[in-house]
């Protein structure tokens, strides 16, 4: 008669194994499950619909600027009442101007105005012998620049057309140049300025300021005494490109 023996295990495949293997841990796990819900243990998973994911789109730079100007503007204030700022002053402009600009030109020109009288009084060519004489005293054309007598000027040497030429304009016109110049010893001149020239803007009355070096002119008397560093009044015509005196 045929003997019976036990299967033995590792007569099974390698796959049967496995799954039998898997049957027994999932039945022990599963057995265990219901003795710990049976006790309370372990309370049944309860189901609300279907579960989802709640994805958020709005950035969080976006989702906390709200919140964090609030804080600033809640803070604000108590920064405003702890640390006055003062205000600055208001600048008022002027609606008009407080300058008003004059009409005339404010250069100031270097020369005195005169009149025709003072002008023909001054003409050197025209005082008599008594007047430009060494006896008697000098006579007052006018006032200087601050306010001083100024006489006609009397030459001790009559400049020449060479010194005179050299300081012309290319094309200076025929007319004249008036000058005041104050009087100091060796019978010189200095400090001169420009009172008077024509035709206007010729440049004559420059022209004898530039030449007034070379003059040599008496100093006024009075009473017969020289009045040296008393203020002198010169003129020069200029005639044919040639100097009158």
């Amino acid at each position: 008669m045929p003997a019976y023996s036990l299967r033995s295990p590792y007569a099974r495949t390698p796959l049967q194994r496995r799954l039998s293997g898997l049957a027994l841990a999932v039945g022990i796990n599963l057995l265990l499950l219901f003795v710990l819900m049976g006790l309370g243990v372990v309370p049944p998973p309860t189901f609300k619909g279907s579960p989802g994911i709640v994805v958020d789109l709005i950035p969080e730079s976006r989702s906390t600027a709200p919140n964090r100007s609030r804080k600033t503007e809640s803070t604000r204030p108590r920064a405003q009442e702890q640390k006055p700022v003062p205000k600055p002053p208001r600048i008022i402009l002027p609606v008009k101007p407080t300058i008003t600009p004059s009409q005339q030109s404010d250069k100031v020109r270097p020369w005195v105005e005169m009149s025709s009288a003072d002008m023909a009084a001054a003409d050197i060519s025209k005082m008599t012998a008594t007047q430009s004489g060494s006896a008697g005293d000098s006579e007052a054309v006018g006032h200087g620049p601050n306010g001083e007598v100024l006489y006609a000027a009397e030459w001790a040497r009559r400049p020449t057309s060479a010194e005179l030429g050299g300081y012309l304009p290319s094309n200076a016109p025929d007319g004249y140049g008036l000058i005041a110049c104050k009087t100091v010893a060796g019978n010189r001149v200095d400090d001169c300025i420009a009172l008077d020239q024509f035709p206007r803007g010729s440049h004559l009355a420059g022209a004898v300021l530039n030449a007034a070096w070379q003059f040599r002119v008496k100093p006024p008397r009075k009473g017969g005494r020289p009045l040296v560093g008393s203020w002198v009044q010169i003129r020069i015509d200029y005639i044919g490109r040639s100097r009158s005196l």
